[in-house]
């Protein structure tokens, strides 16, 4: 058994990576298979991901895109109700953000809508290997003149105007925390989430060392009774979630283990939803593990984004 004390990462790393490299490095969160990274192996997991429809996945990397049009093609695109996108009116047209996921879902429903087709054909051009399964460039509808998407790099979207900074910015953090945290965090509708999976994850294989991580916890002093009885209860807890895996799969060995089990979870989400995270979850009404974890982030955050 191994009692490890809770954490967070701000992936400023995989913010200057490809979409591919981003989305291979978050999607094996869930089945802890980042062993398998090569320097080759992440278009093929990303085509993978998106032909078996595993969609949450392609939630956590986002495209920018600026759209120089008349109003009318603004309108055009509310028309297809977009879900998940943000969209700004700019003096040239209009500013749009959405999840790959979203762009996919977009065009799947409406290809024959002229500001979409630019959209995702603009998106496809850099990235094919995305939309390879929905997306036929010589099926597409032709190209409109009066219609002009650019991708927007990282470097513009940082500097753009605090208010639309806010909403187009998306930062992900991957937190390793306990259960009980997560079951929290995932309730912030406006995010996307990938988490470790315990349906997957076989503990007693070697490259867990064959056993069962547990999360300190801040209720309790090192060496008091409680604590004590904590560890001897995770320590049954392991015991027969081990047992139970001579017979049983994962997901039915897991049932035994309690809030206390680590996890790690990416939370993905624009900045305007991080303030808003960090207003319900470092007050002092807030849950202590919660806090513990996030009143540091949050620090960390407003040295990046002075608004925050």
């Amino acid at each position: 058994m191994k009692i490890i004390d809770p954490s967070f990462e701000i992936q400023d790393d995989l913010d200057r990576s490809s979409l591919a490299v981003r989305l291979e490095a978050c999607g094996r969160i869930c089945y802890k298979s980042e062993d398998q990274i090569t320097e080759n192996s992440a278009i093929p997991f990303v085509t993978k991901i998106a032909a078996h429809g595993h969609n949450s996945v392609l939630e956590v990397a986002a495209v920018s895109l600026q759209v120089k049009c008349s109003s009318d093609y603004f309108f055009e695109l509310l028309s297809c109700y977009p879900k998940y996108l943000v969209i700004d009116r700019t003096e040239k047209g209009m500013l749009v953000t959405g999840s790959i996921r979203s762009f996919r879902e977009l065009y799947s429903s409406h290809s024959q809508n002229q500001v979409v087709s630019e959209l995702v054909s603009v998106i496809a051009e850099k990235e094919p290997f995305l939309f390879q399964d929905i997306f036929d460039k010589k099926k597409a509808l032709e190209s409109n003149p009066e219609i002009d998407v650019t991708k927007m790099s990282l470097q513009q979207i940082d500097v753009l105007p605090e208010n639309l900074l806010m909403k187009h910015r998306f930062v992900g953090v991957k937190f390793v925390v306990n259960r009980a945290v997560t079951h929290e965090l995932v309730r912030h509708r406006p995010c996307s989430f990938l988490q470790e999976s315990q349906r997957y994850c076989r503990y007693s294989q070697d490259k867990y060392d064959g056993q069962v991580t547990f999360i300190k916890p801040m209720f309790y002093q090192d060496e008091s009774a409680e604590f004590k009885l904590w560890v001897e209860s995770m320590e049954d807890a392991e015991q027969n979630y081990l047992k139970l895996l001579e017979t049983s799969s994962p997901q039915a060995a897991r049932t035994v283990l309690p809030n206390s089990c680590k996890t790690e979870i990416i939370v993905y989400c624009n900045l305007s939803e991080w303030q808003h995270i960090f207003k319900l979850r470092t007050s002092k009404t807030a849950e202590p593990s919660m806090r513990e974890i996030m009143i540091p982030l949050a620090a960390e955050m407003k040295k990046r984004y002075s608004m925050m």
